[in-house]
């Protein structure tokens, strides 16, 4: 016969459960009735809890998906009515109409200004992409490119085009259709040169230079 003792295992974790258990029976008993005012959250770094019918109720921290194209013109504000629009041309004639009685006043030289017509449209825009696309450098000058906002204006060219398509006088369409054939093959004629560059290869440096 061995002398060694024997050992007997006994999970306590079943007693402990059982004297939780009772614990919490003990401090239910004990504890007072809740009152009706719910006591003031505290200010903590995490997300914010707010109280919504006596129970705290966690915020997300996503707010969700962005609002689309559309949702954000919904929210845009409201288009002036038709009165407003009025009132406000009729006191933007009345201060152009002051500033150029002014300017005429110390240049009695200067004419009455002609009124914006659709051609001025047109033109103002030739011009902008004529000069993006190098022309009007002064003599001795190296003419600067802005190629991409030369199709910008180009672009902005068609969208008039087809914008005002069917209530343009004969004259209007004869001048846009004229502007943007010329705006158009003078960009093909420079992107042209644009890729034929690019296609060269490298020039060697010049003998005794690095």
């Amino acid at each position: 016969m061995s002398d060694t003792p024997k050992f007997e295992v006994i999970d306590r974790r079943k007693f402990k459960a059982e004297e939780e258990q009772e614990s919490q029976k003990s401090a239910q008993a004990n504890e007072p009735a809740p009152e009706t005012k719910a006591a003031p959250a505290e200010v903590s770094s995490g997300p914010r809890l707010v109280t919504s019918e006596g129970r705290n109720v966690e915020e997300p921290a996503d707010s969700g998906p962005e609002p689309s194209g559309e949702e954000s013109a919904a929210e845009l504000p409201p288009a002036p009515t038709a009165q407003e629009s009025r009132e406000q041309k009729a006191a933007y004639d009345a201060a152009a109409q002051r500033l150029e009685e002014l300017v005429r006043a110390q240049n009695p030289a200067v004419g009455a200004q002609p009124p914006i017509t659709f051609e001025h449209l047109v033109q103002q825009f030739y011009v902008s992409a004529m000069i993006q696309m190098g022309a009007g450098a002064q003599e001795g000058q190296r003419p600067r490119v802005d190629i991409l906002g030369a199709r910008t204006t180009i672009d902005l060219l068609g969208v008039l085009e087809e914008k005002t398509r069917g209530n343009r006088t004969e004259a209007e369409d004869r001048a846009l259709q004229t502007v943007l054939f010329e705006v158009r093959m003078a960009f093909l004629e420079l992107t042209s040169m644009i890729n034929l560059q690019a296609m060269q290869p490298p020039q060697p440096p010049p003998p005794g230079k690095r």
